[in-house]
């Protein structure tokens, strides 16, 4: 099933570039299958109220979670949940949002009309970032080479893309399509992630780490888009949690934009629908992917 996804994809590109949905006489849907595959794929959210933030009890919990899965007690020393708004209600327009975060193959067309470079990083400029995670061992493999993605990775979420290269293949899609394309906002990501009920996570209130792709029994590494279905959100929609955090709409206090979700390397409490943090608009992470909103 894992890597069954880009042929799945590859397959209904001939529809989507074969629908009736109106596109501008001067963009190239030509080169496009797989951009286009998936922004037919997009699921419909309905517009009305949804619970957002988190309790007390709930961030306690997430503290709790996370001590147990990684055996240190980082994220309570450090409050990362204690940004989280306070449970209450928020209420959306009704909007749709990708099925999936956005592929190595898909941003790859992006890449091959010139409008961005290929997401790779030098080691001095990964150092200059400060991020924890070792270049050699953990930073390399992501380098796309030639322009390329590397090999056998053409269906996993792209990553080292920035806040401005993410919302700008986001807008290019958009006129693909004929109808525009964003960033989802922090509140249609959270909503798409956990329903208007509240759950925790996608999948309901408990942690489960076969659930996503995490620190605690994953690959130590991103994994095709889509490789946990049974952990689909109350919409329909995957990998809101594990694999990769992924970009929003949203400014972040600090000058930075809100990222949701989870990633490869983390563990309990972490990927609920409440949590959120900050990065840097120009940032280049190997956790960091995005999904498109309309």
């Amino acid at each position: 099933m894992k890597r069954t996804l880009l042929f799945l994809a590859l397959s209904i590109a001939q529809v989507a570039c074969g629908s009736s949905t109106p596109t501008p006489a001067h963009v190239d849907t030509s080169n496009a299958p797989l951009s286009l595959a998936a922004d037919a794929r997009m699921i419909a959210i309905p517009a009305g109220k949804f619970v957002a933030g988190s309790t007390p009890e709930e961030r306690d919990q997430a503290y709790d979670d996370y001590r147990l899965t990684s055996g240190i007690d980082a994220a309570r020393e450090h409050k990362w949940f204690d940004v989280e708004i306070d449970r209450t209600h928020h209420q959306t327009a009704a909007y749709a949002i990708d099925l999936m975060p956005v592929t190595q193959a898909q941003y790859a067309e992006f890449v091959a009309t010139g409008s961005a470079v290929a997401p790779s990083i030098t080691e001095a400029a990964w150092k200059a970032q400060h991020f924890q995670q070792d270049f050699a061992t953990q930073v390399e493999r992501f380098n796309w080479k030639d322009g390329r993605p590397p090999a056998g990775r053409e269906d996993h979420p792209v990553v080292l893309v920035t806040w401005t290269e993410a919302n700008a293949y986001c807008k290019w899609r958009g006129e693909l399509a004929g109808t525009p394309r964003h960033l989802p906002t922090a509140d249609e990501y959270e909503k798409a992630a956990r329903g208007q009920d509240g759950i925790f996570y996608p999948w309901g209130n408990t942690f489960d780490p076969t659930k996503l792709n995490s620190g605690v029994s994953g690959p130590k590494d991103t994994e095709p888009v889509g490789s946990h279905l049974d952990a689909a959100s109350p919409y329909g929609v995957l990998d809101t949690a594990g694999n990769v955090f992924q970009w929003t709409s949203t400014p972040f206090p600090g000058d930075k934009m809100t990222v949701k979700g989870s990633a490869w390397e983390d563990f309990g409490g972490v990927g609920r629908g409440a949590s959120l943090h900050g990065r840097a608009r120009n940032v280049r992470h190997v956790i960091v992917g995005f999904r498109c909103a309309a």
